[in-house]
Parts: structure tokens; sequence; C-alpha cells
């Protein structure tokens, strides 16, 4: 079996069509069909940023719907489903600040909130898992933490899928779902040293997300343990800074783990032996990216990797 496995889409459904057809898949009757012996799985983050939201969401579940593809939830897709999601304290588990409106504008465009098509997408995404544990490989949006799937397992339904509950649950900061979503989701973050931000365009931030995949990253310079995005910068620069410790964690991945989320550029790469991210900036002008796993040749290597710009 080979599975295609595609990084973060963010409402391009022109570059996901594109690196469907480039990858073998075509279109028929409802769905796109794969090769033979090939399967896809979507990393999560349909929604958001580009310009055919529900076009994505519709290609991308008509392939679930259809049984040729997997996918997990993106920390877009929970965003979405939290933004909708009253709480029981009043207003929403995802404020409706401008900053959080700004930035699912695009998706609330095509569905506007509360209408009957923004009822139906919130009601599909909940069926996304918030990981796969397949038996060649592991799929989840951020981060793969045994501690944080423990700790959402009696707050799950099914097939580790979220519910209304645990929305509520996890929207009180610094509770223990809170904490498990924002690392499966997110990834690992730490506090930044006094006196040093991260920059992400206009936003500044205070921590920063970092390479748990390295199984050192806690004794690295900062500068090498943190994950950067494409926008994304220390200040000052952090060159000599060590590591500021505020977690123990450690990669316990036992299978490999293909993940999205890091808007990373470049050449596409693995991140070490046994963790894959497939996600190269689709959704901020970069290539939609695949990874094609063998399971009967599972070593991870660089040639595995299919990408699509478009137009």
């Amino acid at each position: 079996m080979i599975y295609d496995i595609i990084g973060d889409i963010h409402g391009h459904a022109d570059k996901l069509i594109g690196l469907l057809e480039k990858l073998g898949y075509r279109h028929q009757g409802q769905y796109y069909q794969p090769p033979a012996n090939h399967q896809a799985i979507f990393v999560g983050d349909f929604i958001d940023r580009g310009p055919a939201q529900l076009q994505t969401l519709q290609i991308v579940f008509d392939m679930i719907d259809a049984g040729v593809a997997l996918a997990v939830m993106g920390n877009h897709e929970y965003n979405a489903i939290a933004y909708a999601t009253a709480h029981p304290d009043g207003g929403y588990c995802r404020p409706h600040t401008d900053r959080n409106t700004h930035q699912h504008q695009a998706f609330l465009a095509e569905a506007p909130f509360g209408s009957a098509t923004h009822t139906y997408w919130l009601q599909r995404m909940y069926e996304l898992p918030l990981w796969l544990d397949l038996p060649d490989l592991q799929v989840v949006h951020a981060c793969w933490d045994n501690d944080a799937q423990k700790t959402l397992t009696t707050h799950l339904s099914a097939n580790n899928c979220l519910n209304p509950r645990t929305v509520i649950a996890s929207s009180t900061a610094d509770s223990a779902p809170y904490h498990a979503i924002e690392n499966l989701l997110k990834g690992i973050e730490v506090a930044l040293p006094a006196g040093m931000v991260l920059t992400d365009g206009q936003i500044i931030r205070h921590r920063t997300r970092v390479k748990w995949w390295l199984e050192n990253w806690q004794t690295l310079p900062l500068a090498a343990a943190a994950q950067l995005g494409a926008n994304t910068m220390l200040h000052p620069a952090a060159d000599n800074q060590p590591m500021v410790i505020t977690t123990p964690f450690r990669a316990n991945n036992t299978k490999p783990t293909f993940i999205g989320h890091y808007w990373l550029t470049g050449t596409p790469t693995i991140l070490s032996d046994s963790v894959v991210c497939t996600d190269y900036s689709a959704g901020g002008g970069g290539h939609l990216t695949a990874y094609q796993f063998d399971t009967d040749n599972p070593t991870l290597s660089d040639d595995k990797f299919v990408q699509y710009l478009g137009g």
C-alpha cells in the first residue's frame, strides 16, 4: 500500500486538484479515484486563507465518503468549531475578536456564520479524528504526544473525535484538555527568555514552537531548537541564547509519523528518521506537498515528496 499524505491546503482547491492529478488520481463520478494500491491521507487545515474553501472541503470529504481517503483535524478546523460553540459562561469557546474573525474570514465568507452551510460543514469537521494510529504509520496535525492522547481519551467520541463537551473543556486556559489539544494541533511551545519576542507579521509572541522531533532539542541553542515559520523572526537574534526548558517533552513516536502545520519552505526534506512534515506553505504561496509512503519500503527518504505549485 502507498499512502499519499497531503499537507495543509487552506482553501486552495486548485492546488489540491493539481496535486491529486499529478499523483495519478482521476475524477470519476463524485470523487477523485486513486491509482491502484494508493490511499490519500490529509493532515488537516483545509480551511481559511485561500479562495476556494467549500470546494476544498467538498473534494476532501467526497474522497473520505468514498473510502479512498483518511484525514485528521487541523487547528483551523478546531478553531472553526470553537468559534461557533457557545461557552456556558457566555460568549464563544473561541472569542469573536477582530483577530480571530479576520483569520477565519475566508471560510465565513463562503459559509456565513449560523447558515445551513456553516452548520453542515461544522458537523463534518466533527467527524475528523485528532490522530490516526495505523498499523504502518501515525498521523497528527502538529505533534505526536502519547500523554496528550491519554489525557483526552475519556473526553473524546468514537475514533478519537471531538464532541461539544470536549470543545468547551479544552477552551479553558491551563486545563489538561486545553494543553493536550494545544500540543496535538499546534505543537510544543516554550516561553522565550526575558526581553526576547517572536514577531509573526504584525503579531508579537512571547513563546516559540520547538523542533520536538529532535531527540536533544532541550540541549540545543534556542536558534537551533526554535521552529520558525517563513514570516517569523526572533528579536533580538538568538544565535547565542541557551534553550529555556519549560517542558520535559520527548518525542515518543514508535512508527513513521506524519504531520503538517509548520509552514516549511524550500526543498522538502524529512525532519528526522521517523518524522515527516508535508506542510510547505501552500496557504501562503508555496507548494502543496505530499509524501508517498510505501508500506513495503518504509524507510523515510527525501525522494518520496511530490509537490504542486500551480499557475
